[in-house]
């Protein structure tokens, strides 16, 4: 962890995180949705070729439509995820937007937890535990977590 979040830091940063998390979210549900028509057109290509087309497979340009829209939805997303772990917040979960922020309580390094969808952070847990271990910030040792 090379930086460590106050509690209103890290609520602060929360209207950009939802939507750069609602966009992956988004981006991921259109990257299976195309993987699913490369698979179908993929079937059709090789339907093709079994049935004695030599050029079927050659150059099928609905398979590189989708190879190119894939290709590109998949850099937006690495671009989005480098720019969290620019910040040290870690994405534990696209599906339900559960971030991480490293925070320092008492000389301890903690997670506040984060979901979208939750209007600020309200949980924190342990390095060692997951979401499972999550504990209401009520619950923190020492008070609430600073820089």
């Amino acid at each position: 962890m090379s930086r460590f979040y106050s509690l209103d830091d890290a609520n602060t940063l929360l209207p950009e995180l939802a939507s750069v998390v609602g966009r992956l979210r988004d981006q991921r549900d259109e990257l299976v949705g195309l993987r699913d028509a490369y698979r179908d057109r993929e079937g059709v290509v090789i339907g093709d070729v079994i049935a004695g087309d030599p050029g079927a497979e050659s150059d099928d340009a609905e398979l590189r439509r989708l190879r190119l829209r894939m290709r590109g939805i998949v850099d937006q997303m690495q671009a989005d995820v480098a720019w969290l772990d620019e910040r040290s917040i870690v994405l534990r979960d696209i599906s339900t937007g559960l971030l991480d922020f490293p925070a320092l309580v008492s000389g301890r390094q903690v997670w506040l937890c984060w979901r979208l969808g939750e209007s600020g952070i309200g949980f924190w847990h342990a390095l060692d535990e997951g979401f499972a271990g999550r504990r209401p910030l009520a619950n923190l040792p020492n008070g609430a977590a600073r820089a």
